[in-house]
């Protein structure tokens, strides 16, 4: 006689189903024609069914783009620590790397967190935000060990706004801890590889080298070799 599956698991196993039922639609459709009915359609449920773990549509953009942040913080991570703490040139080029990697593998995902907003609908910060940090957390952390061994190279640099520090102390809070000129280099470098990656991903870039990153690396040992020391 057949045991009947566990409540909760099988609780989770719904939401997990929704979650990947509203990725497979936004990658065919868009984020924008993202549509709780017709994920219900997809799965085979009712509506309401949906609506208990998702009440609405803007709650299950909310998960899909934590869920984002948390896999993409989490490659870079992984990729860092295949490192000593000690050699910081292989960790950096490794969490630059992973960027990428994750990116043109995930481009639906890097897109809903990076890319057009969708109509109508303005992330949570108190929600969102956590796992934002998240994804920068691994170049931040590297930034700051370089500066703490008196190999960054930053002189001149510019301030932020005095009204934005506060937004900087929240990032630390969840992100880590980490010198304000640390936390400003990596947001310069981010911009800097965020730009690239999104022209590949868009088809607005030519391909360079073997496997189209050639160009990339380039660019990681270029900014390398501006903001830190031997």
């Amino acid at each position: 006689m057949s045991r009947r599956p566990n409540r909760r698991s099988t609780t989770s196993n719904l939401r997990e189903r929704i979650i990947a039922a509203a990725w497979e639609q936004i990658a065919w459709e868009g984020a924008p024609a993202l549509s709780l009915r017709a994920i219900a359609r997809s799965l085979h449920i009712t509506a309401p069914a949906i609506y208990n773990y998702f009440p609405d549509r803007d709650a299950l953009v909310t998960a899909l783009i934590i869920e984002a942040y948390q896999s993409f913080g989490d490659h870079q991570l992984e990729a860092r620590d295949m490192f000593p703490v000690e050699d910081l040139n292989n960790r950096f080029m490794a969490i630059g790397l992973a960027y990428r990697t994750w990116a043109i593998t995930y481009p639906q995902r890097y897109q809903l967190i990076f890319g057009t907003p969708i109509p109508g609908y303005s992330a949570p910060f108190e929600e969102v935000f956590p796992s934002a940090t998240r994804s920068l957390s691994a170049l931040v952390s590297v930034m700051e060990a370089y500066r703490q061994a008196g190999r960054l190279h930053a002189e001149n640099f510019p301030e932020v706004r005095q009204d934005f520090e506060f937004d900087f102390e929240s990032w630390k809070k969840h992100g880590g801890q980490a010198d304000l000129l640390s936390l400003s280099v990596s947001i310069l470098i981010w911009a800097r590889v965020h730009g690239l990656v999104s022209l590949e991903i868009a088809g607005n870039i030519p391909p360079y080298g073997a496997n189209g990153g050639a160009l990339y690396r380039y660019e990681l040992e270029s900014i390398k070799h501006q903001f830190t020391q031997p």
